[in-house]
């Protein structure tokens, strides 16, 4: 049976580019403040009082800012492959955009593995399937010390 076509889970929030992803944001052209998930109405930063917003691909690396563990199966709409096995959480700053970005580390990646400050890149998993597509999102992997 051939591959089925691939979907983002969820519409909007990255890029499909399996080789190099990006998440999608905004960033306020007044201040220059970014956001993800995007922000399309007005700029949320306090001090700034501006509504001109542009789509933005955010970084693909940034570095760890704090981590923890998921122990137990999150409600719905969260989707996970049965049984349900624990996975790691990682913060992730990208500093050219001063943004940190919370999101589940890749499939296999625990919170032995996770360290503060460690170099992070984002990376695309299979969520789940249907009979007509096979769903992806989007994770936090450790950066290849040989790609780095």
């Amino acid at each position: 049976m051939p591959d089925k076509p691939h979907a983002p889970a969820v519409e909007g929030l990255f890029t499909m580019d399996a080789d190099e992803p990006h998440l999608l944001g905004t960033q306020c052209r007044g201040c220059g403040t970014y956001f993800f998930p995007a922000e399309t109405t007005f700029c949320r930063n306090p001090s700034c009082e501006q509504a001109d917003l542009q789509a933005v691909k955010l970084s693909r690396r940034g570095t760890v800012w704090s981590y923890t563990s998921a122990n137990y199966k999150p409600p719905p709409p969260f989707v996970s492959k049965e049984p349900f096995e624990p996975f790691a959480i990682a913060a992730v700053t990208l500093e050219a955009e001063g943004i940190t970005i919370l999101g589940q580390v890749a499939d296999g990646i625990g919170v032995d593995a996770l360290k503060t400050g460690m170099p992070m890149e984002l990376v695309l998993r299979e969520l789940y399937e249907d009979e007509d597509h096979t769903y992806l999102t989007w994770s936090w992997k450790p950066v290849d010390e040989g790609t780095a």
